[in-house]
């Protein structure tokens, strides 16, 4: 009788517990429904009809459609999907040069500012920083003064003998190394409207200058979480490591890097994302000129509806974008993913019967070793 009394008022208490929760956090689930979910999901209903923009899109004279905005952009081929596919290669080869070098930056921003041998660490971690608060229209608006034909960056490389381009107004591919017509096999065959030998030539010269901004200004934000992620790591593996006579590029491949893996998968999510989304910048300086090679699917879906008044295409432009993301973020997921060791690399490690030196000649599995080895401090790593 007793138990089941004390059962019931545990059920009692949990009961309580589960109403307190949705009731502190009802105001904040509210406000996502009202201004996240409802918003989407009109957009989405946006992107399936023919909805000129002026009234209810829910009205009776909005007539749905169908697939019909996506086949335009995808399959379409007229100059919807022409500008779909350029805005796709602009942005991919953006994604391609920017994440990397912004990752690799500010690890090694990080890296720098957080060793105790430097003087005035707090100074260069605000000077780094800096550009990252700052206005990226401002940013945008000094980046045309400097790099404009007779601008900072021109004088500087004509100083080294090297006549520097005419940076926003250059449309031609980084790759295409000065070739005006590129084979037959490249110009005769299109992806979206757009010939491979275009695809392939890389980013615009002006397109190029964005990608240095990015860089410029977001690594200073990654440093910090890198900092941070830094100075939560324990000192005792690395000392082991150093007294197992590892060096300084050792320690931080075999031990620093793989401790900052969710650090690492938070950078590459959070600049691929923003990668994707490039707007601002465009708007502000270029709006997709010279040629279209600065037009991105963000700018693109804006021009779409507020511009060209195609709301229905500019809201397919925005999902088909959202979908983009969603699947290289799981890729890149699946590419940081911890991986089980192999047997044959774990019998590398194994200490004989006998507690000498293993069939390779070395000792038993010291703590830095076995860090070093399998990428983790919970004994998985990288096969």
């Amino acid at each position: 009788m007793s138990q089941t009394t004390s059962r019931s008022r545990r059920s009692g208490i949990r009961r309580g517990e589960a109403a307190s929760g949705w009731l502190f956090t009802a105001p904040v689930i509210i406000l996502l429904g009202v201004f996240l979910v409802i918003p989407v999901l009109m957009a989405l209903w946006v992107s399936f009809s023919d909805w000129g923009g002026r009234g209810s899109p829910f009205s009776s004279g909005v007539n749905f459609v169908g697939f019909k905005n996506y086949q335009v952009l995808l399959t379409g081929g007229g100059l919807a999907e022409q500008d779909f596919g350029m805005s796709l290669k602009n942005n991919a080869w953006y994604v391609v040069l920017v994440v990397p070098i912004q990752t690799a930056v500010s690890l090694g921003l990080a890296v720098l500012v957080n060793r105790a041998i430097l003087r005035g660490r707090g100074f260069f971690r605000t000077a780094f920083y800096f550009p990252s608060v700052t206005s990226s229209v401002a940013i945008t608006v000094l980046w045309l003064f400097l790099f404009s034909t007779s601008g900072a960056v021109n004088k500087v490389l004509s100083w080294f003998g090297i006549n520097g381009p005419n940076w926003f107004n250059d449309p031609s591919g980084i790759f295409h190394f000065g070739i005006q017509q590129g084979p037959p096999v490249l110009t005769g065959n299109t992806l979206l409207g757009v010939s491979w030998w275009d695809w392939v030539g890389g980013p615009s010269v002006a397109m190029t200058a964005f990608v240095i901004m990015a860089v410029f200004t977001t690594s200073g934000t990654f440093m910090l979480l890198f900092i941070a992620a830094l100075q939560n790591l324990s000192g005792d593996i690395t000392e082991a490591a150093m007294m197992d006579g590892a060096n300084g590029w050792q320690r931080f491949w075999r031990i620093t890097l793989p401790q900052l893996r969710p650090t690492l998968f938070t950078v590459l999510t959070l600049g691929l994302i923003g990668c994707w989304q490039v707007f601002d910048q465009i708007y502000t300086g270029t709006k997709g000129a010279p040629g279209k090679t600065t037009l991105t699917p963000a700018y693109l879906s804006y021009k779409s509806s507020f511009i060209d008044q195609n709301w229905g295409q500019g809201a397919a432009i925005a999902f088909i974008l959202f979908v983009i993301i969603v699947l290289f973020t799981i890729f890149q997921r699946w590419i940081l993913r911890e991986r089980s060791v192999s047997k044959r690399r774990m019998r590398r490690y194994e200490v004989p019967p006998g507690g000498g030196a293993n069939a390779n000649g070395n000792s038993g599995l010291t703590p830095a070793t076995a860090v070093a080895s399998t990428g983790s401090l919970d004994g998985r790593g990288t096969n």
